[in-house]
């Protein structure tokens, strides 16, 4: 049996989810944001050694709040933080949030990952953070049909070492009927392609040529001496979501973003440096059921195929702007 993805290839085609995204072609940074009409369980695991986040604490499994009402990738390193506001800011004006103890006090729950792109280009001498507009246009402009990859969101000033990165999204429908799908801003210190070529790592796990179709490289490395952006420090981290319509607890929403982690690693050489702030959310829409072990096995794996074919997509589909401090995949490779 070949696998296929959703009709999007998309987040979105987990059903009840919403993505909106917003960026700031000036200073050249955006935000990307998950939402739903109703909140939804989700869990969250960190790899990289240089996370920036907001409200993560609250998706441990023993914590008292179990659902959240969105998403949030930002680019802005810290002050990337401030596109919560923003979202929560939209989310109370439609009545929505965790319910805070008295009549119509409520709460959005809103846990956010930032990644570094502070030094992607664009004018950065703001003295009033942009962020929590962003995060409001982002959250506004939320809608579950086809969405934009590449050079826009969160992965708006993202790079990787030697190309752009992006925004990049991919889903799988599994013969259990369950809905796979993942959204990642693609701002590693490492590379998503193989040498000098055009070849990307993800290529193993391709579908229907959405990266380039060049299939596997021929020629490699070598796999001890990366390529890497060392000489900006701090510019980096990939940050993403991965989304299932399955009906999983938050400690399994957190056990699906463990295991969602090895797209990384398949898709970018090196992953996890000391430089990165790698960070994976995990959300269950809770939809259809879990029949047992074996359907959470099958969940966790496509989660991380769905990782690397959307990290590729990302950066396939950056578009080149000026100034840019690496050339686009189409740049260079045509």
């Amino acid at each position: 049996m070949t696998l296929r993805p959703g009709p999007l290839n998309a987040i979105t085609d987990v059903p009840g989810l919403k993505v909106g995204q917003a960026q700031d072609m000036t200073i050249r940074s955006g935000v990307s944001v998950v939402t739903a009409d109703r909140p939804f369980t989700a869990g969250v695991h960190v790899m990289g050694g240089a996370p920036g986040t907001r409200e993560t604490d609250l998706l441990a499994p023993d914590k008292t709040v179990q659902e959240v009402d969105a998403l949030v990738l930002s680019g802005g390193s810290a002050y990337g933080l401030d596109a919560a506001g923003g979202v929560m800011a939209a989310l109370r004006a439609a009545g929505r949030g965790h319910e805070a103890g008295a009549p119509g006090l409520r709460v959005p729950i809103v846990p956010t990952a930032i990644l570094f792109d502070l030094l992607g280009g664009g004018d950065k001498g703001w003295n009033e953070s942009p962020y929590p507009a962003l995060g409001r246009a982002a959250f506004e402009a939320a809608t579950d049909g086809p969405m934009d990859t590449g050079t826009v969101g969160a992965g708006t000033g993202a790079s990787t070492a030697g190309l752009k990165g992006g925004i990049g999204t991919a889903s799988v429908v599994l013969p259990t009927g369950h809905t796979v799908a993942a959204l990642m801003a693609v701002n590693a210190i490492g590379s998503a392609t193989v040498g000098e070529g055009p070849h990307f790592w993800a290529a193993p796990f391709e579908l229907n040529g959405e990266f380039g179709g060049h299939g596997v490289a021929q020629r490699w490395p070598d796999p001890h001496l990366p390529a890497t952006k060392m000489a900006a420090k701090g510019q980096n981290t990939t940050i993403g979501i991965i989304a299932t319509d399955a009906d999983l607890t938050q400690a399994q929403c957190t056990r699906l973003a463990t295991a969602a982690h090895d797209g990384i690693a398949r898709a970018l050489v090196p992953a996890h440096t000391p430089f990165d702030g790698d960070l994976l959310f995990a959300a269950a829409t809770g939809d259809r059921p879990v029949a047992g072990p074996g359907d959470t096995l099958f969940l966790g794996h496509a989660a991380a195929v769905c990782v690397a074919r959307a990290i590729a997509r990302g950066v396939h589909a950056a578009r080149a702007l000026p100034d840019d401090p690496f050339p686009s995949w189409a740049q260079k490779f045509g």
